[in-house]
């Protein structure tokens, strides 16, 4: 599925299938971090922090293996002082290459853990800084439930 991106710019039209593709890894990718960075394979370094929004941000880059779809090898995650996710830093290969900066807030908990709700992605500059007119991607969740059932 990924050879059918083969070419594709930022303005090249996807179908249904192009998109059924992308919503998915990027779901999981979303809804799995931080636990896919402690997958096998998954390369972990650190960045230097950043400050934003107020707070000191710590990076950690993450380069993925060739068979685990994403939106690229290198992936880029900013943890707030409460260690939660607050920034993901991308290039969607799918797309040219697209540099993006997505954001999150509004966490809410269920079976333990923490989920974000709310999530918006803004074109990327060379120097990593957001175009905030330019979103995206809005992502939205609500009513964020967790089942764990264990077969025996």
């Amino acid at each position: 599925m990924r050879t059918s991106f083969d070419g594709h710019g930022t303005l090249t039209p996807w179908d249904p299938l192009h998109r059924a593709y992308f919503n998915g890894y990027a779901l999981w990718t979303y809804l799995t971090t931080p636990f896919l960075l402690a997958l096998p394979g998954v390369d972990i370094s650190a960045l230097a922090t950043r400050w934003e929004e107020g707070e000191l941000w710590r990076g950690l880059r993450a380069v993925f293996p060739a068979h685990m779809a994403g939106h690229g090898p290198v992936q880029d995650f900013y943890f707030g002082p409460d260690d939660l996710l607050r920034r993901h830093d991308y290039q969607v290969d799918i797309a040219g290459g697209l540099p993006a900066a997505q954001y999150v807030y509004d966490f809410t908990g269920t079976g333990g853990l923490l989920f974000p709700t709310v999530r918006r992605a803004y074109r990327r500059t060379a120097m990593s800084a957001p175009v905030w007119a330019e979103l995206l991607v809005a992502i939205d969740l609500s009513d964020v439930r967790l089942d764990i059932v264990v077969s025996r």
